[in-house]
């Protein structure tokens, strides 16, 4: 017994955790949370990875899935996601009004021209409806688009992902790595990994973090232009989340909105069931009180 007792320590020790008696308190109030949730929240994550034939392939956004419930699970509610294909709102531009049956919206990362459009009324239906919103990478781009689009009324704004020719290309090409992409030298021009990001005091997400310096991992090769921060800002998105290195833009939240946040990072890959992500956490906050 006291072999196993041991063992347990140093596995509790490498592990971050402290066990008590063999019990550990903070998983036990995990577990609690998870079979008894007090309240349920209804997500729509919007996306366009999600099916083949007829099924659907949830497992593609499987990191969102777990930090949408960690978070939950620290609110003491269980998460009900629904997994809706974007290019369904291209076909019928009127269904997006099933999001207002929604307490808040999630749009992952992506690549490539599919299904865009679709999510682009999605974000404009959040934005104009109040809904909570997390926009995760593509998702962030797409919000800086839409923003473009119907508050600025740019109606030809784009990404260069998608639109190379676009007269406002809100989204483009990393300055430093526009040679190489140039001459199809693509190897190593996506930016990978951590890098740091500073908070604007005061905003909502440095609430969150409670911080002012954050590094958080990346997966994407396009950035915000940011010949068009002056002008979004005037009209009230707010650029709250910068990488200090290169001045590049990281976190996007509406000033007046109960949550409209996107990020260029993933932060869903740094949540964990005690530890939940800061970002996810003020969602699931602002979906409970939708």
């Amino acid at each position: 017994m006291f072999e196993r007792q041991g063992l347990s320590n140093l596995i509790g020790r490498r592990l971050g955790l402290r066990f008590r008696n063999r019990k550990n308190i903070a998983w036990e109030k995990f577990v609690a949370s998870v079979r008894h949730p007090k309240k349920h929240v209804r997500i729509a994550v919007v996306g366009k990875y999600f099916g083949t034939g007829k099924f659907t392939l949830a497992d593609s956004y499987i990191s969102v899935i777990e930090a949408t419930k960690h978070a939950a699970s620290a609110s003491g509610a269980k998460s009900e996601l629904t997994w809706i294909d974007s290019e369904t709102y291209e076909k019928d531009p009127a269904a997006v009004k099933q999001l207002a049956s929604f307490d808040a919206v999630i749009v992952p990362g992506g690549f490539g021209t599919r299904g865009i459009e679709g999510i682009i009324l999605a974000i404009q239906f959040a934005r104009e409806h109040k809904i909570p919103y997390l926009g995760l990478c593509y998702g962030m781009q797409l919000a800086c688009v839409e923003f473009a689009r119907h508050v600025l009324h740019y109606s030809e704004a784009h990404t260069v992902e998608v639109d190379d020719g676009t007269p406002h290309p809100i989204i483009h090409i990393n300055p430093r790595q526009a040679k190489n992409i140039a001459e199809n030298r693509y190897g190593g021009t996506m930016r990978l990994g951590a890098y740091d990001c500073n908070l604007k005091l005061g905003s909502k997400v440095q609430k969150l973090y409670k911080q002012k310096l954050v590094s958080e991992r990346h997966r994407h090769r396009f950035e915000f232009n940011n010949a068009y921060r002056e002008v979004m800002e005037a009209e009230g998105m707010q650029f709250v989340g910068i990488n200090p290195g290169a001045d590049l833009v990281e976190i996007i939240e509406l000033k007046d909105h109960p949550y409209f946040v996107g990020t260029q990072f993933h932060p869903e890959l740094k949540s964990r069931p005690l530890a939940p992500h800061p970002l996810f956490v003020g969602l699931l906050r602002a979906a409970l009180k939708n």
